[in-house]
């Protein structure tokens, strides 16, 4: 079964075709559990999420703020295997047809075996990897195992990156370009800020990639903000919060669903 990479380009096609941008929610596999993720990975979707990304949970995560730290913490602690990860991109898949990619740092990866964990990916209907502490120059294994197995490679783009390292970064990319809005970790902010349309607008300069931005986003004024000069509006922290917040595990799943409703109108508000 080949990967769905051709999927991730049609979905993200398709709300160009509409005038606004994709929206795409992240969730670490494992949190709160493995089968309570792939339920609020399902809600996500069916709540208005067009792309999901599914993080693998990391002892050490340079990239993430204290949220996802804590639910990373959560799925480790209840013994969430790379195998369980897998699982959930299928899972989510099957049960919704959407495309699902995994995030996760490269030392895994590595560990798991790269044309094993490509093969597996694939084998379950992912649609890519988003890799972000993989250096473009130490990345060729990768993309050929990726290319092979139809999986999108995703790089992330910083606004600390001169515009030669954004297109030798968005050159070797496929899928779309993860543009991080702020320098520093994921997490909620008050403000996405001007560097994140600066971000953008020189990336689109080097590359015809959809130019998907994360790292900030929480709430439906802040897509509708994003969605004005983004291809693609990445939600994480803010998924996880409704999540540890709940009282219950039903309430989690109606949160989720709920905010990811709220985040769809904010996409299309910039419409």
């Amino acid at each position: 079964m080949a990967g769905n990479l051709e999927l991730l380009g049609s979905v993200l096609a398709k709300a160009k075709d509409e005038g606004r941008a994709a929206l795409v929610g992240y969730l670490p596999a494992g949190f709160p559990t493995v089968d309570g993720g792939v339920a609020a990975m399902t809600a996500m979707i069916e709540g208005g999420c067009d792309v999901v990304e599914v993080g693998l949970p990391h002892s050490d995560p340079v990239l993430d703020g204290p949220v996802i730290q804590t639910a990373d913490d959560i799925a480790l602690k209840g013994g969430v295997r790379i195998r369980d990860v897998i699982r959930t991109v299928g899972e989510v898949h099957a049960a919704t047809g959407a495309p699902i990619l995994c995030m996760t740092y490269w030392n895994p990866v590595d560990r798991y075996g790269v044309e094993r964990f490509a093969a597996d990916l694939a084998a379950v209907g992912g649609a890519g990897c988003i890799l972000p502490d993989l250096p473009v120059e130490e990345s060729e294994v990768w993309r050929k195992a990726a290319e092979q197995h139809g999986l999108a490679t995703v790089f992330v783009v910083a606004p600390s990156s001169r515009d030669e390292r954004l297109a030798k970064i968005t050159a070797a990319g496929s899928g779309f370009v993860y543009a991080a809005s702020l320098m520093g970790v994921t997490g909620t902010r008050e403000s996405v800020g001007q560097e994140a349309r600066e971000l953008v607008t020189r990336t689109r300069a080097v590359t015809a990639l959809p130019v998907c931005v994360g790292l900030g986003v929480s709430n439906p004024a802040q897509a509708a903000e994003v969605a004005a000069f983004a291809d693609g509006v990445i939600v994480g922290s803010a998924f996880v919060k409704r999540l540890l917040d709940a009282e219950s595990p039903e309430a989690g799943l109606e949160g989720v669903r709920r905010l990811a409703g709220e985040l769809a109108e904010g996409v299309r508000a910039a419409a």
